[in-house]
């Protein structure tokens, strides 16, 4: 354990499993305290026993504001403040336009989009008073949009453009923005496609390279985090070598 981040009061979203896990993870070792939020609560229990630091477990759905106000107070309750928020939390499901089930675009936006915004305003009065960050785990989705992934794309176009906004408003008030940008990364993420066709096609793609480690990323969101504080990395965009777009 290292403390780079000592002091640091961390919230992340979608931490119960693949890049918001390792994040998690990589967050504590390096002496954050840790807000660690997911649907799947039960899973946090093996994170916080395996982090270094102190993890704060919570239940949390980004889709439901209420839900989301609270993981925020909880976790200001808990620790005394807020430094960083990690809005990693979000779903892939992928298929085409014609004959789609439209409740899976409903899932993606509100998740992706209108989650990320909804922690954004909870979290803002207290990163504003702390002067800290706002991490968001985009993809390469939001800057190439691809047939078959045009909801999914909309979504973190959606997630880059209101980043940008953000950074605009806060930046001289000493708040940093952050925009990770990812390209194929070994998760699950792919795992809930529900078209069999788009799932197949994202596994052969993800088999013919040398995907991206969810600890890759993290590695990324902590090199972004313990820059100085005059120093403000806006945007890191990580493909795997072998990914062409």
């Amino acid at each position: 354990m290292n403390d780079t981040l000592a002091g640091k009061v961390i919230l992340v979203t979608g931490a119960s499993s693949g890049i918001g896990e390792a994040t998690a993870l990589a967050l504590s070792t390096a002496g954050a305290s840790l807000a660690a939020g997911a649907r799947r609560a039960d899973r946090l229990t093996a994170l916080a026993d395996k982090a270094p630091g102190e993890v704060l477990p919570l239940d949390l759905d980004v889709t439901d504001q209420r839900s989301v106000q609270a993981a925020v107070a909880a976790t200001v309750e808990h620790f005394g403040g807020l430094d960083v928020l990690v809005n990693n939390a979000g779903v892939m499901l992928s298929g085409p336009i014609a004959g789609a089930d439209t409740t899976e675009w409903t899932r993606m936006v509100e998740t992706n989009l209108l989650g990320s915004m909804y922690a954004v305003h909870a979290a803002l009065p207290h990163l504003l008073e702390s002067k800290g960050t706002v991490l968001q785990v985009s993809s390469t989705s939001g800057r190439i949009a691809s047939a078959g992934g045009g909801v999914y794309a909309a979504t973190k176009f959606g997630v880059n453009a209101f980043s940008e906004a953000l950074r605009q408003e806060v930046t001289t008030q000493g708040v940093r923005v952050v925009l990770v940008e990812p390209g194929f990364v070994s998760t699950e993420l792919a795992d809930h496609i529900s078209d069999p066709a788009s799932r197949a096609t994202a596994q052969q793609m993800a088999s013919a390279m040398r995907t991206l480690q969810p600890e890759d990323i993290a590695n990324a969101v902590v090199y972004a985090l313990t820059q100085p504080e005059h120093v403000a990395v806006n945007e890191i965009l990580i493909r795997p070598t072998d990914q062409t777009q």
